[in-house]
């Protein structure tokens, strides 16, 4: 069985989350849930693409841009959950039947940059989303065009 580095698996999940990456280092290519991120990681960068092209009015690109926050901060929080599992449960569950390794300090930092980047994340996507809700609530309605029967 090969060893699986909870200091790599939180880093990855930190860096590269948002694509499943920590997802493939645990559990291989194969997993469902990591392929899974890539269509709301996909759908929410090209949310961003829109609004560059388009202008902040693009409403679809409204509702795609907090997908991509939304996976970053999934990516985030579970970097956090694997840098705080304690390393003998990590060992008995990744690496069972392999000797306990010590990780130090290496998981520790992912887990305050995730907390930090994460938290700046999150609160970027609420805001937005809150922001576009509104500004969609107090838009004008539509003009109706009239014609009139002769």
């Amino acid at each position: 069985m090969t060893y699986r580095s909870k200091t790599l698996a939180a880093w990855l999940a930190l860096l590269a989350g948002a694509l499943g990456a920590h997802r493939f280092y645990l559990h291989g290519w194969r997993d469902a849930l990591g392929w899974a991120l890539w269509l709301p990681t996909l759908a929410g960068a090209v949310g961003v693409l829109r609004m560059r092209a388009l202008g902040q009015d693009d409403q679809l690109a409204w509702l795609l841009i907090p997908l991509l926050g939304l996976t970053l901060s999934i990516g985030a929080l579970t970097a956090i959950v694997h840098a705080l599992t304690p390393d003998e449960k990590w060992d008995a569950r990744r690496n069972a039947g392999q000797a306990v390794v010590r990780t130090g300090w290496g998981p520790v930092l992912a887990a305050i940059t995730a907390l930090f980047l994460g938290g700046i994340v999150l609160m970027g996507t609420i805001t937005f989303g809150i922001q576009k809700f509104f500004e969609w609530q107090l838009a004008p309605p539509p003009a109706t065009v009239r014609t009139t029967a002769g």
